[in-house]
């Protein structure tokens, strides 16, 4: 389906792909960063999801979110926002990193996101 006009009315979709944040690290590398290698969090939307009883440290979070609406919106093939995927961890003395990956896509309705209309060109 194109985003263009659809009988008349405008289409107000758009699409944003569903992320997988996940903490990687060389082999048997000490973490200081309260972190396990293979913890993760999902991101739908605008909302966070971590497993149950899992949490993230607010220091590394405050490293990872600045990417993750860029990571969620499509971007050109050659882009480097397409082909970095990992965030490295805040604490320099810390091999962990944060592998951004790109699930499917969910599409979201403008008029169900904001109160701010589109243009009617």
């Amino acid at each position: 389906m194109s985003y263009g006009e659809i009988k008349g009315e405008i289409e107000d979709a758009f699409e944003l792909y569903d992320l997988r944040v996940e903490v990687v690290a060389p082999p048997g590398a000490k973490l200081m960063c309260n972190s396990e290698v293979g913890d993760y969090f999902e991101v739908r939307g605008e909302l966070l999801h971590f497993p149950q009883g899992k949490g993230f440290s607010m220091y590394n979070l405050a490293a990872i979110i600045p990417m993750l609406p860029a990571k969620q919106r499509p971007t050109h093939k050659n882009d480097w926002m397409t082909t970095d995927a990992e965030v490295a961890c805040p604490d320099p003395n810390c091999p962990s990193r944060f592998r951004i990956t790109r699930l499917g896509k969910r599409r979201f309705s403008h008029a169900e996101t904001t109160f701010v209309p589109l243009p009617q060109d």
